[in-house]
């Protein structure tokens, strides 16, 4: 069935796109140039669908159970879905076949194969990954992991384990990923990083959701934040050079970008507020979902009426302060980024390792009131390690990992609510919260010191002291999943990272 499918095979290149075009309904070439289309139903992730096979390699080193992104299936399953797929693909008078590499290390890359029945897929993907030199194409050889994206194709609903006609499916012991029932372009980007999140662990290597840039003296910072808390900013920063907005490995050599491209949110985009991705849509970046007008072709970024979560995929080299290759030295400051709509936790606090570490775990933001139907107070929102619907590993085994390099290496763990990064805060003096523990700065140049505290915001003491202990409280719920949980000793938490949590009066 491979077989069949390899010997149909087409590299899609930027330049191609008439055959896009061509063999895309729906499919236009925008004003600046760049290829616009449509997803289709799905619009976004569906990660109810999306399962991991349990098998003998996989029972005893994932993360199974309450908390874990990861659903199973067996290998039955699995291989009906896969036949389903190479089925659909072989009735294709054409599919795109991409090799491609990921992660900027040339001593641990992986390379990859992406089958789709998509042209749009494929130059996605030619875009996100990174793209080989035709010496590598044609030294190639066999796939570490391989993609089959039948999406236009649905699962069967009876299949066992399936609730939808999506199912995006692992078989870490085969090596491949099988896509039905959706065509958003992100699922294949994302399970891509749901498996390096298996492999590079196996290196020693530590794979992190995190933006990453390098100022100008080589000082190298990580940017953990969930959607809405500054991460692409930060990392973006035109006084430093990015090496990557999304996905990056800590090995033993430094950092380095595991992608080729970027994946923006465009909604709302403009000129003036983001310039670099807007001068980066242009001839060889992919738009999804976007709407435009029927005779100018010009994007209209503010219309919302196919989805929010409206996209651009271009090449890294496309952002004019990049550096290539994307590797760096080993970080020196590791930034976790909350968007605290409670109010109570500091602009800035410097942590401690144990303290990054329950921190990362945890991986606290909360919504605004008001920025989705419902909400009318904040909630707090976790993700584990930043990141949970990707992780494979229980998140104690990727903090323990980022205690040991950053202890290793000397880099120093920040909590910022406001955008803030290290710097002369090193060198400022600092004092302890009550309640979360964590250490906060006196006095920084240029900031009034009222507000470094943000107790002092507060007019209504009591009602600062009551916020405060509720969303220590949160924290402490939402840790539950992880202290009753154990992969081995190596795993299990220590006294150490549960003291670094919040500490309620009484408690």
């Amino acid at each position: 069935m491979q077989e069949n499918i390899m010997g149909r095979k087409r590299n899609m290149e930027p330049e191609l796109y008439e055959q896009a075009i061509k063999y895309e309904k729906g499919s236009f070439i925008t004003a600046t140039g760049a290829l616009a289309t449509l997803s289709g139903a799905k619009t976004g992730r569906c990660p109810r669908d999306k399962r991991v096979v349990k098998d003998e390699l996989t029972e005893n080193e994932l993360w199974w159970g309450k908390g874990s992104p990861n659903i199973e299936m067996d290998e039955h399953s699995f291989m009906v879905n896969r036949e389903r797929a190479v089925d659909y693909l072989n009735s294709l008078d054409k599919v795109f076949v991409n090799d491609q590499f990921l992660n900027w290390d040339p001593e641990n890359r992986i390379k990859v194969r992406i089958v789709s029945a998509r042209a749009y897929h494929s130059l996605f993907m030619h875009n996100m990954c990174i793209r080989p030199t035709l010496e590598e194409i044609e030294n190639f050889g066999t796939p570490d992991f391989t993609i089959y994206n039948a999406g236009q194709f649905p699962c069967n609903r009876y299949t066992h384990y399936m609730t939808s006609s999506t199912s995006i499916d692992l078989n870490l012991a085969r090596k491949e990923m099988v896509i039905l029932g959706t065509q958003y372009a992100g699922e294949m980007k994302k399970g891509l990083f749901s498996v390096m999140h298996y492999l590079m662990p196996k290196r020693q290597i530590l794979s992190l959701h995190s933006g990453c840039n390098m100022g100008k003296e080589g000082d190298v910072a990580l940017f953990f934040g969930l959607s809405g808390t500054g991460k692409t900013t930060l990392s973006t920063d035109h006084n430093r050079y990015l090496i990557g907005d999304d996905e990056h490995c800590w090995s033993d050599s430094g950092v380095s970008n595991i992608e080729g491209g970027c994946y923006a949110k465009c909604i709302d985009l403009s000129k003036e507020k983001e310039p670099d991705i807007w001068n980066a849509i242009k001839f060889g970046t992919v738009l999804e979902n976007v709407v435009f007008g029927e005779h100018d072709r010009e994007v209209d970024f503010t219309d919302k009426s196919v989805t929010e979560n409206t996209r651009a995929a271009y090449p890294i080299e496309y952002i004019p302060n990049v550096k290539l290759p994307c590797v760096g030295p080993h970080p020196k400051n590791v930034i976790l980024l909350a968007c605290d709509a409670f109010g109570v936790l500091p602009p800035v606090s410097k942590l401690s390792l144990s303290q990054t570490m329950y921190h990362f775990i945890s991986g606290y933001t909360a919504l605004v009131a008001g920025t989705e139907e419902g909400i009318k107070e904040p909630q707090a929102t976790f993700s584990a390690c930043f990141g949970a619907a990707f992780i494979m590993l229980h998140p104690t085994k990727y903090a323990a990992m980022l205690a040991e390099k950053m202890k290793k290496h000397g880099a120093t763990g920040w909590l910022v609510n406001t955008g803030w990064s290290g710097g002369s805060l090193l060198k400022a003096k600092y004092k302890k919260t009550e309640i979360f523990g964590l250490e906060i700065p006196t006095e920084v140049e240029g900031v009034p010191s009222e507000i470094l505290d943000p107790e002092n915001t507060w007019s209504d003491k009591s009602a600062y002291k009551e916020t405060l202990l509720k969303l220590a409280a949160l924290f402490k719920n939402n840790f539950e999943t992880f202290t009753n949980y154990k992969i081995g000793e190596d795993n299990n938490l220590t006294d150490e990272i549960l003291a670094a949590g919040p500490i309620l009066p009484n408690a």
